[in-house]
């Protein structure tokens, strides 16, 4: 009997949506054994968000610092697993706190040590920067990443900015006024997560994770928008700027989370399109630039 551990923090439960949809194939195999396990933050984050909780994630989520986590329960701890799968999102161009809480855990240390994973993200569509610490992360846990599933928004950049604020501020993951896409991950796009299901089990069954991710990526796991990388890339050296000011900052702390917040706006809604203007300026004479981003994030390797 294979065992996989399905470990995951779904705020929202689209993450929890994809991961069933993930696994559905599997957990109908008899010779598999598959335990979902969701991390849960102590205190719980709310859903949906306010103004204040929001942006109070901030710096914690661009810093990695840990906050509490609940320990996994026993039965979970007391099995070796012969694939991890763990989903996340990404808050702040960085992994989610109860994520990065759990993976700077004891609980982590022990289970993934020597371990197979493969990570699962459902995000908006930045998530670049989060798998480069995730990477990181996992290599100090002494865990083997095998491979790498990513579903984002795919509706336009501002346009999904917008419909993903009005959901997270809402809790309503419907078509604002009717005209606007609706918000998140396609339930086209969460349904057919089990097209990846196959090359999973094959790897599970055999042992053997060599070429797992280059048949998920045949699949189409993982698509690259190498403007939506640039962007990211820039905007993470700023926010890791802005964390450490308003980390230092504790007295002010409400005060520099009022100017962080308008800052973002700018940066969404002005900065961004003019950005974008240049990127096609240029767009001719980056082929080779493109192409090395494109293959970099599209695989596992950490540089």
């Amino acid at each position: 009997m294979k065992r996989v551990l399905v470990l995951y923090y779904s705020q929202s439960g689209q993450l929890l949506e994809i991961l069933n949809q993930l696994t559905l194939p599997l957990q109908s195999n008899p010779e598999l054994s598959i335990t979902f396990c969701e991390i849960e933050p102590d205190p719980p984050f709310s859903f949906p968000w306010n103004n204040h909780t929001f942006f109070e994630a901030f710096p914690e989520s661009v810093m990695q610092i840990p906050q509490g986590v609940k320990p996994l329960p026993e039965h979970v701890m007391q099995n070796k697993y012969d694939l991890i799968i763990l989903g996340y999102q990404v808050w702040f161009l960085s992994i989610s706190i109860p994520i990065n809480s759990f993976l700077f855990s004891p609980d982590a240390a022990q289970l993934f040590q020597n371990t197979p994973v493969l990570t699962v993200i459902g995000c908006r569509n930045m998530w670049v920067n989060a798998q480069e610490k995730m990477k990181k992360r996992l290599q100090e846990l002494q865990a083997h990443l095998v491979g790498n599933i990513v579903l984002t928004d795919k509706a336009p950049n501002l346009i999904s900015a917008y419909t993903i604020v009005k959901w997270m501020f809402t809790g309503k993951k419907e078509k604002y006024l009717g005209i606007f896409p609706k918000p998140g991950i396609s339930d086209q796009d969460i349904n057919n997560a089990s097209v990846f299901a196959a090359p999973i089990r094959q790897a599970i069954q055999q042992n053997n994770y060599a070429t797992l991710h280059n048949q998920l990526l045949s699949l189409g796991a993982v698509s690259i928008k190498p403007f939506i990388v640039t962007i990211e890339k820039r905007g993470a050296l700023i926010f890791n700027k802005w964390a450490q000011i308003i980390i230092r900052k504790k007295s002010s702390r409400r005060r520099w989370l009022r100017v962080f917040n308008i800052y973002l706006a700018v940066a969404i809604w002005v900065i961004s399109p003019v950005a974008y203007l240049l990127y096609l300026i240029t767009y001719p004479f980056t082929s080779n630039n493109r192409k090395k981003l494109t293959n970099y994030y599209q695989g596992i390797q950490l540089k």
